[in-house]
């Protein structure tokens, strides 16, 4: 058995992409997208013809409104070759405002809806801001299954287990990538590897806390850097995967043993953690990595989501 195959049996396996054409060879569960992954996408020629097609079909309409279809086209394509659910993301322009994120989302779905596709196989991505974490709890309410993004911190997570949220996605390799940055030459690679991988250890955080305190919350890691890194964490709820790393995986048969333990995190004396608005933006303000993290991020995906539309502009 492969490190594939031995991982889907603890784990259910997502792949991190919008290269749908690359995703029937590692039979991944669901799939993610973002912005930055569906533009490296349309930039090669098998994709160009989408991007052209739902522009010429559309043309007149609002540009946001073309790319959420753009954004909604690939997504239905990648269900059209997964069993599960999709992940597509509301503009992160909207990542501070509670009730252009809603609304959007809405628009996503209504879209999703429109190409015959159940809302129960969609998660709308949000990064994971305390608006978008309201924006995120209103949603769910209506039915409409979120996955909060670049989330980099305890106190993110558990305000998005408060909200009830369907998913979240710690990331593991922007993490790791902070650490070695603030250490510099005095970085040990090896000594910092597996289980000692600060963005591993995060993750393992989390999941211990969200199975210790009956919190519903999906937990998928997702940012890696390395195979060690998703090795760490078999056994984590769901793993979301480049396809180049998936690759790797299948082709290793390196022994493969369960690393994060639902039953074992029961048993764990970790006390109950709760926060308010104030109590959230404090904690976030204390953890210089995630604050850092978390802008950076919105500012990639604000730049690659202008990136796209200029693309779709001269289309």
């Amino acid at each position: 058995m492969n490190q594939l195959d031995a991982l889907k049996q603890f784990t259910t396996v997502v792949a991190d992409t919008g290269d749908f054409r690359q995703l029937a060879q590692f039979q991944p569960q669901d799939a993610t997208t973002n912005p930055s992954l569906i533009l490296k996408a349309v930039q090669k020629p098998e994709y160009a013809p989408l991007l052209a097609d739902t522009v010429a079909a559309h043309r007149g309409q609002p540009l946001d409104e073309v790319v959420d279809r753009l954004l909604v086209r690939f997504g239905t394509e990648i269900l059209s070759i997964i069993p599960g659910r999709v992940s597509t993301e509301v503009d992160a322009r909207l990542s501070f405002d509670e009730d252009a994120t809603f609304t959007r989302a809405e628009r996503l779905i209504e879209l999703y809806q429109a190409a015959g596709v159940p809302t129960e196989r969609v998660l709308i991505k949000i990064a994971s801001t305390w608006e978008g974490i309201r924006a995120a709890e209103r949603l769910q309410k209506r039915g409409i299954a979120c996955n909060l993004t670049l989330l980099f911190s305890f106190c993110q997570a558990v305000a998005c287990g408060q909200a009830k949220v369907q998913l979240i996605s710690p990331f593991v390799g922007r993490i790791y990538d902070w650490y070695k940055k603030q250490a510099g030459a005095s970085w040990d690679e090896a000594a910092m590897a597996g289980a000692n991988d600060p963005g591993v250890q995060s993750v393992k955080r989390i999941y211990d806390h969200y199975k210790r305190h009956g919190i519903a919350t999906e937990v998928m890691g997702a940012s890696f850097r390395n195979v060690g890194q998703i090795t760490a964490l078999a056994g984590c709820d769901l793993l979301t995967i480049s396809p180049e790393l998936l690759a790797q995986l299948a082709a290793s048969d390196a022994p493969l043993a369960r690393a994060l333990d639902p039953e074992a995190a029961r048993r764990m004396d970790l006390p109950p953690v709760r926060y308010d608005e104030a109590g959230f933006r404090l904690a976030l303000n204390q953890d210089a990595m995630a604050t850092e993290k978390l802008a950076e991020g919105i500012r990639a995906f604000i730049a690659d989501a202008e990136k796209l539309e200029a693309l779709m502009q001269a289309a």
